[in-house]
């Protein structure tokens, strides 16, 4: 035993970084889907009773930039970049207010939709984010990705229909959600990223947090103040701690996955967390029940969204290959795939390696934080492991 043990530790039987690697892509499956069961369960007239999901996304906002600012400015574990007003105003304030936005109807949706259907609506993502980067002149419009997104939609308009518990409302506040976030993702794009801004997570919090924050008080004020000051609410001090927390975890957890894989990774945990997740809920809320037509719908939905994720990470990995070395590339890559791994190296030497656009990557949308991934190529800030 002894020996099996000093054999595992020299790592000649297992490969640590692959492990890891792994493990993390576990911690984010696992914060992902208990921050969005989470949330529900916080937000459910049928179990804790707390249906302000402004309130509810104003704590997390409220904690987090909190946290950003003891360790930005107490502890001083990172360096604030240099923000002048000009960029704040431009970039960080709209940016901030759409993500605001994105939250707020997404965690609006809870009220009236089940977890699993929000989930088969959330495979619209990819269409927004296409759309909305076409109208904004950062993508062009292409008959390949056309009929992908096309499939998608089918797939989604197939799934509501299947929905017995189908609601207009919740419905149209979720896919208002979808398009406030791919928004987001595209201005993030278009402002920080021509402008080199790079923000890590902690300074990611530091700035949007509070802005965001903002955002959501004047909704909050006009909407929900009102009826808590007439409602016999319940807060519990420890079930909302524990809960920003877990969403600040994930948060990290998207920003140690995104460090340690590739987009191929990412794309097939977020399909695979999805499937998790839409089982998990029709078990924890018996009233969530899934249809044959829900399961149908979704599954052509996903096919579209595996084949749009082909595309992209096929397009991403053609325009890193020099020109002259294709061919040698091509070769190389099929080798070094056939070995194994997705697994992300970075390379300081090579800014343009490994990067994944805020566009490209559809990072996990209930994470209450914006991590360096949606504000920045990644590649420009690797840190040697």
């Amino acid at each position: 035993m002894v020996f099996l043990w000093s054999y595992l530790r020299a790592g000649k039987m297992i490969n640590k970084p692959l492990v890891l690697t792994y493990l993390c892509l576990l911690i984010y499956i696992l914060l992902s889907s208990g921050v969005i069961l989470y949330n529900k369960w916080v937000l459910s007239h049928k179990y804790f009773n707390f249906p302000f999901p402004i309130t509810l996304t104003m704590i997390h906002m409220g904690f987090s930039g909190l946290v950003a600012f003891f360790l930005v400015r107490v502890f001083k574990v990172v360096t604030p970049v240099k923000m002048t007003f000009e960029i704040y105003a431009t970039c960080v304030v709209p940016i901030s207010a759409f993500f605001a936005s994105s939250l707020w109807f997404g965690n609006t949706a809870y009220l009236h939709i089940s977890v699993a259907f929000i989930q088969m609506l959330k495979a619209l993502m990819p269409v927004a984010t296409f759309i909305m980067a076409v109208l904004c002149g950062t993508d062009k419009a292409r008959l390949d990705v056309f009929l992908n997104m096309l499939l998608v939609s089918v797939g989604v308009v197939v799934s509501s229909y299947g929905e017995i518990h189908f609601n207009i409302v919740g419905t149209l506040y979720q896919v208002t959600g979808i398009f406030a976030e791919a928004l987001r993702l595209v201005l993030t794009q278009v402002l920080l990223q021509k402008k080199g801004l790079t923000l890590n997570p902690i300074t990611s919090l530091y700035y949007i947090a509070p802005c965001s924050f903002v955002f959501l008080f004047v909704p909050w004020y006009l909407l929900e103040k009102p009826v808590m000051e007439v409602s016999q609410i319940q807060f519990n001090f420890w079930i909302f701690f524990s809960n920003a927390l877990c969403a600040l975890a994930l948060n990290f957890s998207i920003f140690l996955v995104i460090a340690r894989t590739g987009a191929v990774t990412i794309r097939v945990a977020g399909v695979l967390k999805d499937w998790i997740l839409i089982a998990l809920s029709t078990v924890i809320f018996p009233e969530s029940t899934i249809t044959g037509l829900n399961i149908i719908g979704y599954a052509i939905a996903l096919c579209g969204v595996v084949m749009y994720n082909y595309i992209k990470v096929r397009d991403v990995r053609a325009s890193q290959l020099p020109p002259e070395s294709i061919p040698d590339r091509i070769s190389k890559d099929w080798k070094l795939e056939k070995k194994s791994s997705d697994i992300y190296v970075p390379n300081n030497n090579n800014n343009t390696g490994g990067n994944i656009s805020a566009s490209e990557l559809n990072v996990d949308e209930e994470a209450p934080l914006i991590t360096s991934s949606r504000l920045s190529h990644v590649g420009r800030t690797q840190t040697s492991k």
